[in-house]
């Protein structure tokens, strides 16, 4: 069975206590699974598509200059339920920090 993580939150914006969670929580599954969450209620400073972008540079970023051995880290975003995402892509964890 895949062990498949999701870490939510706004990341608004992505800060290295972010990056630490997302790298240290990526090596104890298989597929860690970054969930941007769209939260009608606040008014982000960035778009979900910019924060995404910004995360996926910033893992791009840390990656080429770690020597750890990484698993595979999904960035997603969403705007329903945290339960109903984490269904809808087979997730077996969740990560809080």
């Amino acid at each position: 069975m895949k062990r498949i993580a999701l870490y939510p939150g706004t990341f608004d914006p992505v800060t290295n206590g972010h990056l630490d969670i997302m790298f240290r929580a990526s090596s104890l599954c298989d597929v860690l699974i970054v969930g941007v969450a769209e939260n009608i209620g606040k008014n982000p400073f960035f778009s979900v598509s910019e924060r995404r972008f910004l995360i996926e540079e910033a893992i791009k970023n840390k990656t080429n200059n770690s020597n750890r051995k990484l698993g595979e880290i999904k960035v997603k975003s969403f705007d329903n339920l945290l339960i109903n995402f984490a269904r809808a892509n087979s997730v077996t964890m969740i990560i809080r920090g």
